[in-house]
């Protein structure tokens, strides 16, 4: 991607699937990654990472699907600067519209020092090829400096210098560790641009993490000091404590554009959409009080505020709640609607179901509307997004029966299904109804898994709403989550049990993998 002609512009990179995903517990199959990033380009992002490519054949794959499919955005894949890596890269993002390399190393000497173990010179060295390396597969390289803001100046400036004399054609200044304050990162970017005159011939990005809760405060300060690119991820989800929202920074520049004059291309009214997508499909829960996608970012709970926002909303609203898609549920059916009515209220949630997937959504969404008067699109979104966890390879819960009483410990009896198709059954007793089901699927699959996290969320208002769980568990010092969907709850935390379970079996399986082949571990250097 060139300089953009509109000097103004600044180009919105998405790393959720990269970065994002390197948060604990997230474990998204090749089909959520696909529904993410379709939703990402519908969002108007101009970059997807799609993933690191070199980590695994399922990351790889990922990768690969969105290329395939996905239209509109750039879709970039990551590698360090070892040529496997890059040889993976273009494999996996060479059926793209617009493919792009990231390639990175570290110029701290922290990192360069202790976690290379190597020299300034080997990293100028290491530099140079890879950026030339991904040259001669596509036009589009980005080449970013890890652990830029914790650099040496003149040193990090060699490097970029080298990596432009190679053709990079997007220089990232990620600050990795969030350490960063705005002033004193806005004046080494200032600083970057006297040193290298031909920085301002290429897009400079800022990739800044949530460490010191700085990271979109950073964001806005780079883009001041001359970038023109950020990444930033869905939720702000990412490494530690996150990367810079997504959500914040396209809203900042849209409703600061009077006074800040930078705008992006985003389409607004997808960002509670792709909120609520990200958060059921991760498992990562969105607080309460997250500024534009919060349920309370638009609540007002104060009398005064009540009195004020009624007679005028901008008494204490900056933002009306439309704009980021946050308007009543305006698609209702029932358990009367046909075929046709699903597969148009779908439609118009950008999703388009036909076939045996159109059947079997149909048969879903019956069963929830005998139980529910009304399917709203938050319901739909969420039982979409529930179909899809149903595609992971692994266990799978058939039924569950319980005996529960105050008089005397709760009983569970499940069955589930295994990786073979064979039905495995189990029972055991707990605390709760709940735990007992989680023991009794532990019994049945012969999977000592530890329940980490259990958390309870209703999908919409009412007696009637759809329970949303998600878990966390254990599993040999591997942890995976899982979700599930359902007017019962009893269901729903059987279903995201097992899925978690599934997830955690398979990354320990991948974790195995990667120890017979060290040589091939990213884990061994986390990304910028």
């Amino acid at each position: 991607m060139s300089k953009s002609d509109d000097p103004n512009r600044v180009l919105i990179f998405d790393t959720t699937l990269r970065d994002g995903e390197q948060s604990p517990g997230i474990s998204l199959n090749a089909s959520e990654k696909l529904e993410i990033a379709q939703q990402l380009a519908r969002l108007g992002v101009d970059v997807i990472e799609a993933g690191f490519p070199i980590a695994s054949p399922g990351d790889f794959a990922g990768v690969q699907g969105i290329a395939r499919t996905v239209e509109g955005p750039v879709i970039a894949a990551l590698a360090r600067t070892h040529v496997a890596d890059i040889d993976a890269a273009w494999g996996a993002v060479k059926d793209a519209e617009r493919p792009r390399i990231h390639t990175f190393i570290s110029t701290s000497d922290i990192h360069i020092v202790h976690q290379l173990q190597t020299t300034r010179e080997d990293v100028k060295g290491q530099a140079r090829a890879a950026v030339a390396h991904a040259k001669q597969y596509v036009d589009d390289v980005e080449f970013s400096p890890m652990d830029a803001t914790r650099a040496d100046h003149e040193f990090t400036a060699e490097v970029i210098q080298i990596a432009l004399d190679e053709g990079a054609t997007t220089i990232n200044i990620p600050d990795t560790v969030g350490y960063a304050m705005p002033q004193e990162y806005a004046a080494f970017l200032t600083d970057l641009y006297e040193l290298v005159p031909g920085l301002s011939d290429v897009v400079l990005s800022v990739h800044c993490h949530d460490d010191l809760g700085l990271a979109v405060a950073n964001s806005l300060a780079g883009i001041q000091a001359g970038a023109r690119q950020v990444e930033c991820a869905v939720n702000g989800i990412g490494e530690r404590a996150g990367n810079a929202s997504i959500e914040e920074i396209i809203m900042l520049l849209h409703t600061r554009q009077a006074d800040v004059g930078y705008h992006t291309g985003a389409v607004t009214r997808e960002i509670a959409r792709t909120s609520r997508l990200v958060s059921r499909l991760t498992g990562y829960p969105v607080q309460p009080n997250k500024a534009i996608v919060g349920r309370n970012a638009f609540a007002h709970e104060s009398g005064i505020h009540q009195d004020g926002v009624l007679k005028e909303r901008s008494t204490y609203e900056i933002m009306d709640a439309t704009t980021v898609g946050l308007e009543a549920n305006s698609i209702v059916l029932g358990k009367h609607s046909g075929r046709h009515a699903l597969a148009q209220a779908m439609s118009e949630l950008g999703i388009e179901l036909q076939g045996q997937a159109l059947n079997t959504a149909f048969k879903r969404f019956k069963e929830i509307a005998d139980k529910k008067k009304q399917v709203t699109a938050m319901d739909l979104e969420a039982l979409v997004a529930d179909e899809l966890r149903s595609e992971i390879a692994g266990y799978q819960l058939q039924w569950f029966e319980v005996e529960a009483s105050s008089r005397r410990p709760p009983h569970a009896k499940v069955g589930v299904t295994g990786p073979d198709g064979d039905e495995l059954v189990g029972s055991f007793t707990g605390d709760g109804p709940v735990d007992a089901i989680f023991h009794a699927i532990n019994a049945a699959t012969g999977v000592d898994a530890r329940l980490r996290e259990f958390r309870v969320d209703a999908v919409t208002g009412g007696q009637d709403a759809l329970g949303e769980t998600s878990v966390l568990v254990e599993v040999d010092g591997v942890t995976g989550s899982g979700q599930g969907v359902s007017t019962d709850i009893l269901e729903a935390g059987g279903l995201a049990y097992v899925r978690a379970l599934s997830n955690a079996v398979r990354r320990r399986a991948i974790a195995d993998q990667a120890q017979d082949a060290p040589a091939q571990a990213p884990e061994l250097v986390r990304a910028p």
